[in-house]
């Protein structure tokens, strides 16, 4: 009788031949290679004080807080009339009449705060006037932004769960891929040159991996991501 220690000891030596699924029920079975918290430059891993890059939306499920903005950036855009300004420039506003349509998310920054609720819901402005309403209505790109502000921890950095949605025929459910190209939309816009009132702003980005499971579990509507973080750092032109 082949021991199951050694049957698993193969399978792990011809893991790289074998398809990404394969690979995945592997991750699942040994544990996943996530880095350990560790001191971070213009914003704090929140998992060093009990936090986590998911939001909670609900008890079971959260969304991924995928975009961080480090305090490096322009100290104008850390404020909260600073980033409301920015976010424009970049393809976002507020809600249709300021109205606020859909489930409240909390989330946990570790920064002495425990769960609290999104601080901003930004909707892609489709067109001057009216543009969010249409976001509402025919779906597109959308964040939620919370603050590591907190009581323990005060990075004034910004944490953003950015998704792309279907239409309200289909409650806004997010689209395929939808946390991934919500995330990368975002950051192709920031990184180009964008201005708003007078004020032009570009970012730079680097790229993280190991702080975020890839995959779907836990993920809100099981829809898989790829585990990648963007920190941008904003510059004033």
């Amino acid at each position: 009788m082949v021991k199951p220690v050694v049957v698993l000891l193969a399978m792990a030596t011809t893991a790289l031949a074998l398809p990404t699924r394969f690979m995945d029920t592997l991750q699942f079975i040994f544990g996943t290679a996530l880095e350990l918290p560790k001191p971070e430059i213009g914003w704090t891993d929140p998992r060093l004080n009990g936090g986590r890059f998911l939001d909670f939306t609900t008890p079971r499920y959260g969304e991924p807080l995928n975009v961080i903005i480090s305090n490096q950036s322009d100290p104008f855009i850390l404020t909260d009339a600073g980033f409301r300004l920015y976010y424009k420039s970049i393809g976002f506003s507020e809600e249709c009449l300021g109205l606020h349509y859909g489930h409240v998310h909390k989330a946990d920054l570790g920064d002495g705060d425990s769960k609290k609720s999104e601080h901003i819901l930004a909707r892609q402005y489709y067109f001057p006037k009216w543009g969010t309403c249409w976001e509402s209505i025919a779906g597109g790109n959308h964040f939620r932004a919370w603050k590591q502000n907190g009581s323990d921890i005060d990075t004034g950095a910004w944490f953003l769960g950015v998704s792309k949605e279907k239409d309200s025929t289909k409650n806004h459910m997010i689209i395929p891929d939808g946390y991934n190209i919500g995330r990368d939309l975002l950051v192709e816009a920031a990184t180009s040159i964008s201005h708003w009132n007078g004020m032009w702003w570009q970012a730079d980005v680097e790229w993280r991996t190991g702080l975020l499971e890839p995959g779907y579990r836990g993920i809100n509507h099981a829809i898989a991501q790829d585990g990648r973080i963007a920190i941008l750092t904003v510059h004033r032109l």
